[in-house]
């Protein structure tokens, strides 16, 4: 099985049952993935929820399941959340993939001072579809049992007041303490806000730290905005005992 088809209003659900998909996600299984009667597919609705089952029929644009098997997965706590600022070509877009590969719980776009893109007025609902799509994509490719969210874009405003109820880390190669030696003491979420190309502005560094916001390192190179928060949270996986 190296697919997950999404179906988001996927309800209760038990072994023996009938699940199925339609549309682009029916076309997707059986012209893409080739998929024929009595192959075994998972179907997730991106909320904890993932059945397993047997291909029972398929017709013009439908496709049933017959269940074999449920699983219901709670949502890891805490939550890792990343901030990505926007950044040229399609680095920001490579960041969420990896990211959403490697279980980030929710993504915010920024728009950070030194952001060259900019997503402004029709552009800010485009260019978040685009990022929710990816991120759908990516979630089914590593058959995800969670679909993290792509929320609208952000101010920095708006990243410091996060800092009220979450553990927002700035990840700053300038930062004296590694990102290794976190401590993460409660279930708040972990904010990982991580700068365009130029890096994050002095002032955006004082506005955020001011509200409470850490700042951590990689290491002690520098890593493009493409590679950053993927590589964030593959330490915190390791830290946080899920790999």
């Amino acid at each position: 099985m190296s697919s997950l088809y999404l179906r988001e209003d996927l309800g209760d659900t038990s072994a023996g049952s009938v699940v199925e998909l339609d549309g682009a996600e029916a076309k997707h299984a059986v012209t893409v993935n080739r998929s024929r009667i009595g192959d075994e597919i998972r179907v997730g609705n991106g909320r904890g929820l993932v059945v397993t089952g047997s291909i029972e029929s398929i017709e013009p644009g439908r496709v049933s399941v017959r269940v074999s098997d449920v699983h219901v997965e709670a949502e890891p706590v805490p939550r890792l959340v990343l901030v990505q600022a926007l950044a040229k070509g399609d680095r920001d877009e490579m960041a969420i993939q990896a990211a959403t590969e490697l279980g980030v719980s929710a993504i915010i776009p920024w728009a950070a001072g030194r952001s060259v893109s900019r997503w402004e007025g029709a552009k800010k609902e485009k260019g978040r579809a685009r990022w929710e799509t990816i991120v759908r994509e990516a979630s089914k490719q590593s058959i995800r049992s969670f679909m993290p969210p792509v929320h609208p874009i952000a101010s920095t405003s708006d990243l410091a007041g996060l800092a009220a109820s979450a553990l927002v880390v700035l990840l700053d190669p300038t930062a004296p303490e590694p990102l290794s030696g976190l401590a993460a003491s409660d279930d708040r979420d972990l904010v990982l806000v991580v700068g365009p190309e130029g890096g994050i502005s002095d002032a955006e560094l004082d506005t955020l730290t001011a509200a409470g916001a850490v700042r951590a390192r990689l290491g002690d190179t520098i890593l493009r905005t493409s590679s950053a928060g993927p590589a964030a949270i593959a330490v915190l996986n390791v830290s946080l005992g899920r790999w």
